[in-house]
């Protein structure tokens, strides 16, 4: 069994640094960056949350584009090519709400002058369908992948969970040192009337899903590596990553009163053609559905026939109790049972499948599942508030740090989200946790401070002259930091 370092962060609080004009914009600002990861916020419609996006990340985004996406198609001359396939739209139907995304990505991009390789939306569209055209072009798109989802009898006696739902995911991608440094949790806050608030992790310039989750259900995409078919030029296909991040977006799209696995089926349903590539999808929901069925699914999914294969709990796939894994072969398409290591390896260590909970589930994918081109290694347990994930830096993600985001407080609305116009400051706090003194470290001075507890409530108020503050008698729990200077206002989570 592999053991690693372990040093679990909790990340719940709002703007580790707000250090220059460009961190932050209208409509989004960096809610976390740490252990190589940065974590934005936006907020507003679709074109506001896209101009959030181009503004804060636009240097990574030149860099993926520059030194990841172009090269992936050698030449200048086959670039351009698929350039014109995306323009056309009629291999790949895009929502019109995405074109207006990456075009106002493109042009918040341009408002800071930050868009050196006059890269424009088709670039954007692109690089968010990679692995749809690279599979029209004949080639995979070097993604892995694995995952295990586990909830109710599996997980009713593990003490954590209590028969709630949990997933445990590896994001398994071709090493690049673009791609490591570039990596990106993006917190989605729409302000439509028919689209809830959720996260994508993924990397720079993503404005689709491979990882994504909201309050209720997450989505993660794998690909289908033992099958050889590809998409044909005269299809009509939907890149997958948008297909997901519909289904997550959406409130209730299949309109059947309910948030579960049935609005990814929904979606997928829809592409009558299936997909341009071979790929598997895994999609947990709360365990309070109503079936196991609408809980956890499997999606094996092609652009030949059977195009679409839905696997539960109830197929026979050597994974016993209300647990469902998947690496990257078919198991129910075609009844191929195409066991790879990784399978093996977590089916011959899962026992009877029972007290799952947490870290048990998190242990299995750690020690039997893991690939060294690890990138995220992520636990999404939505009914006790828990997103966890650890990312590549200099090692593999599984053996690196954990952090934990909780997840109520990614999607509430309007936290973090600054105006371009503020002046230009430093925050930093720490402890955070804290336990008796707690340093603010900010180029403010003589600022009026406010801690507000988890029900709204003011249990301290004080105007500040220096940068420490004794909290010894704040009780255990977390707390919204309001600093404000002349109605300027600033607000940090802090932990006890």
């Amino acid at each position: 069994m592999f053991k690693t370092f372990r040093f679990i962060a909790i990340i719940i609080f709002v703007g580790f640094f707000v250090n220059n004009i460009s961190s932050q914009s209208t409509h989004g600002s960096i809610y976390a960056d740490t252990n190589n990861l940065l974590v934005i916020k936006v907020q507003g419609t679709h074109y506001q949350r896209g101009f959030a996006q181009g503004e804060i990340l636009a240097s990574r985004i030149s860099d993926i584009f520059l030194n990841y996406v172009k090269p992936q198609f050698g030449n200048t001359s086959t670039y351009n090519q698929v350039r014109g396939i995306i323009a056309a739209g009629n291999l790949f139907s895009t929502d019109s709400v995405f074109v207006i995304e990456a075009k106002a990505m493109i042009d918040g991009m341009n408002s800071i002058n930050s868009n050196p390789h006059s890269l424009d939306y088709v670039d954007v569209l692109l690089a968010n369908s990679i692995l749809d055209i690279k599979s029209i072009l004949s080639a995979k798109g070097g993604m892995e992948c694995s995952s295990l989802m586990s909830w109710n009898s599996a997980t009713a006696a593990s003490g954590d969970l209590g028969g709630k739902s949990v997933i445990s995911r590896h994001l398994d991608w071709t090493v690049s040192a673009v791609l490591t440094r570039n990596q990106v949790m993006v917190i989605h806050i729409p302000s439509e009337s028919n689209e809830q608030a959720w996260a994508s992790i993924g990397f720079a310039g993503m404005m689709s899903v491979v990882s994504g989750f909201n309050a209720n259900m997450g989505v993660f995409q794998h690909m289908m590596g033992d099958d050889n078919s590809h998409g044909i030029i005269t299809g009509n296909y939907e890149p997958i990553w948008f297909t997901l991040r519909k289904s997550i977006e959406l409130i209730d799209p299949n309109q059947d009163g309910a948030n579960n696995v049935n609005d990814v089926k929904y979606f997928i349903n829809q592409r009558t053609q299936g997909f341009a590539d071979g790929y598997i999808i895994s999609a947990l929901a709360k365990s309070t559905e109503l079936h196991d069925s609408l809980i956890a699914m499997v999606a094996e999914i092609a652009p030949v026939s059977p195009i679409i294969t839905y696997r539960s709990n109830s197929y026979a796939d050597s994974i016993p109790d209300d647990n469902l894994y998947t690496a990257n072969n078919q198991i129910a398409r075609n009844n191929s049972l195409n066991f790879c290591s990784r399978y093996n390896g977590v089916r011959n260590n899962i026992s009877n499948g029972l007290n799952m909970s947490v870290s048990n589930n998190r242990s299995l994918m750690q020690d039997y599942s893991h690939l060294t081109s690890n990138y995220q290694f992520m636990t999404f347990a939505p009914e006790i508030d828990l997103f966890r994930v650890s990312i590549r830096n200099t090692t593999a993600a599984y053996l690196s740090p954990e952090m934990d985001f909780s997840i109520s407080n990614m999607f509430s609305s309007n936290v973090g989200i600054e105006a371009v116009e503020l002046k230009e400051m430093t925050i930093k706090v720490y402890p955070n946790p804290i336990n008796t003194i707690l340093t603010i470290d900010t180029d403010w001075t003589n600022f009026d401070l406010e801690i507000i507890d988890s029900s709204g409530k003011i249990v301290m108020k004080k105007k500040m002259t220096s940068k420490t503050l004794n909290v010894e008698n704040l009780s255990k729990g977390v707390y919204t930091l309001k600093i404000n200077l002349d109605n300027e206002v600033r607000t940090v989570t802090i932990v006890k």
